[in-house]
């Protein structure tokens, strides 16, 4: 028989969970958990500096094992700033487990102090939410939990526990078991036989590979299908790392940003494979005009998303690995010399850098230099906007998992803390975080929680004293009207990383880059360097919002993918 108050129980879940690293901040309405907590010997807390910044710091836990990263928060305020967090997650289905503190039973639903209906607030952005009404159910609710977070198409779960639940006691005779991710549902073999027949049979197919690929682990298995075929396959953003660049049948990333020649390829596809991709805005643009001659197989594991935006020929629903390692041994070896030849034909024509854009003091040769300098093995981490592009379009990925980045939410502020749960996750390798100047000040003060935890990451801040994206677009469909996307102050974060107790750095404008880049990652522990970039370099090519993939604007023209 075992006996222990709700708390105690929560702390002894976790550790079964094989939980390592819990990110969050004690208030008023958690505090029995966290002085149950305290006596945990398996269990390390990590303290940060803002409740958002705990979710992000979960998410880069999840984002690179694969595991489901956890996170605590108090009731009221502090659960509602982690819920940027949790949406961040929902739409690039990361599993998350945030516990948040409530105010007692008897209370709920009377405005007392912090509190708020954080169960009613996040139903749109969780896969699944609890409020537990009684120590009782803690013991089905924890481990279901997990078993929900990482089953199926992954997704945070929150779970709200009132301050009385956690207080009360409970006695059990048995443990339950932890929860685990279910398998998914096999995939119909017809549908598998129609679609390798379609593929067999198509003259200019190409594949694309999506966030749903790494989630599965299933990258060895397109690898196997597209060397086995012949086929050409494009990526997300979320789907980098799929394919290691240089891979022969590799198109790089497809989308707003994406080379013209990937583009202009899908515009004239006649089978698009979508697998474990969900058709998103930024990768497709007007979605009535991607890929119009195309007869389309979508392969997911959320039938949900099946023909919901694009329809499809042929719907395989399952486990994308599943999927891919039946489909392999049904596909046969085409060369289809005349699609890759019009393909290599474009990739020279649309080269997605020019030799003179390459330079160490221009954003694609500072992000290549860092690429050459970061440690074997090592992650990287984006926050949102042109740092992030400009590394999704020439960043070297070689590996699932390997790239950190918002890309549903787009959520500036994701970078630091993500960044620093890779680096915890990840002890013995590097971190290296693109930023802006924008984006950094958003979660800023995790600086401190770097410090604090000595995380191995490299922050670059590529300062272009703006909203860079937010300027570009002004320039382009504003009339150059820039408003409030100019910052007025030249901020010194070289200084103010050193005020949280990091070595850090700043390259003067005819600075010696290559070296002070060296300086920063031979360091120990975090560190940052901040660069100058010039508030006119943009970010092309660029797919105007709302428009087709087939116009695609390139410095300061419009060019149609049909030219």
């Amino acid at each position: 028989m075992y006996t222990m108050n709700g708390a105690r129980l929560i702390i002894k879940l976790l550790e079964r969970q094989e939980v390592e690293i819990i990110a969050g901040i004690p208030g008023g309405a958690n505090l029995p958990l966290y002085e149950a907590l305290a006596e945990s010997r398996r269990l390390r807390h990590i303290l940060c500096r803002h409740e958002q910044g705990a979710g992000f710091l979960a998410q880069g836990i999840a984002r690179t094992t694969g595991q489901a990263g956890v996170c605590f928060a108090t009731s009221g305020p502090g659960a509602t700033n982690v819920l940027t967090a949790i949406a961040d997650a929902y739409l690039d289905s990361i599993p998350v487990i945030c516990i948040t503190g409530q105010v007692p039973l008897p209370l709920i639903g009377t405005d007392a102090f912090q509190e708020v209906d954080i169960y009613g607030m996040s139903i749109p952005i969780t896969k699944h939410n609890f409020l537990v009404r009684s120590v009782e159910e803690l013991l089905d609710t924890i481990p279901r939990a997990f078993s929900l977070a990482l089953s199926g198409r992954p997704g945070p779960v929150l779970i709200d526990v009132p301050k009385d639940v956690q207080t009360a006691s409970v006695s059990f005779h048995d443990w339950p078991e932890p929860g685990r991710r279910l398998e998914a549902r096999s995939v119909d073999r017809l549908q598998l036989a129609a679609a390798a027949e379609m593929i067999n049979r198509a003259r200019r197919p190409v594949v694309c590979l999506g966030g749903g690929i790494i989630h599965a682990e299933a990258a060895g298995d397109a690898r196997a299908v597209v060397e086995r075929s012949g086929i050409p396959a494009a990526m997300t953003l979320m789907g980098l790392g799929s394919l290691p660049v240089g891979h022969s049948k590799s198109l790089g990333m497809l989308g707003m940003h994406a080379a013209r020649s990937t583009n202009m390829t899908l515009q004239d596809c006649d089978v698009f494979i979508a697998a474990g991709a969900r058709f998103d805005d930024r990768a497709t643009g007007k979605i009535v005009e991607f890929c119009p001659a195309a007869n389309v197989i979508h392969m997911d594991i959320d039938p949900s998303e099946v023909s919901k935006l694009k329809p499809a020929n042929i719907a395989l629903v399952g486990d994308v690995r599943q999927i891919l390692a039946a489909l392999v041994p049904l596909l046969e070896y085409q060369e289809r010399r005349d699609w890759w030849q019009q393909i290599k034909v474009l990739q020279e024509r649309y080269p997605i850098a020019t030799p003179e854009a390459v330079v160490p003091e221009k954003p694609y040769g500072l992000i290549l230099q860092a690429a050459s300098m970061l440690a074997e093995g090592g992650f990287v981490a984006t926050d949102v906007g042109k740092h992030q592009m400009w590394t999704a379009q020439v960043y070297p990925f070689m590996r699932p998992r390997q790239f950190l980045t918002s890309g549903g939410l787009g959520t500036m502020g994701f970078g630091l803390p993500a960044a620093i749960g890779a680096a915890l996750a990840h002890p013995e390798r590097q971190v290296v975080l693109f930023t802006g100047d924008g984006s950094l000040q958003m979660n800023i003060q995790e600086l401190a929680t770097a410090v604090e935890q000595q995380a191995n990451i490299k922050i670059i801040v590529m300062n272009n004293r703006s909203l860079g994206l937010v300027r570009q677009q002004q320039n382009l469909f504003y009339h150059r009207r820039f408003f409030a996307s100019d910052f007025q102050i030249d901020i010194d974060f070289a200084a103010i990383a050193r005020g949280f107790g990091m070595p850090a750095y700043s390259v003067p404008d005819d600075g010696d880059l290559t070296g002070m880049m060296a300086r920063l990652f031979s360091d120990k522990g975090p560190c940052l360097l901040s660069i100058p970039i010039d508030r006119e370099e943009e970010v092309y090519p660029m797919v105007p919002p709302g428009a087709a993939n087939s116009t695609m604007l390139g410095g300061c023209h419009v060019e149609k993918c049909q030219d």
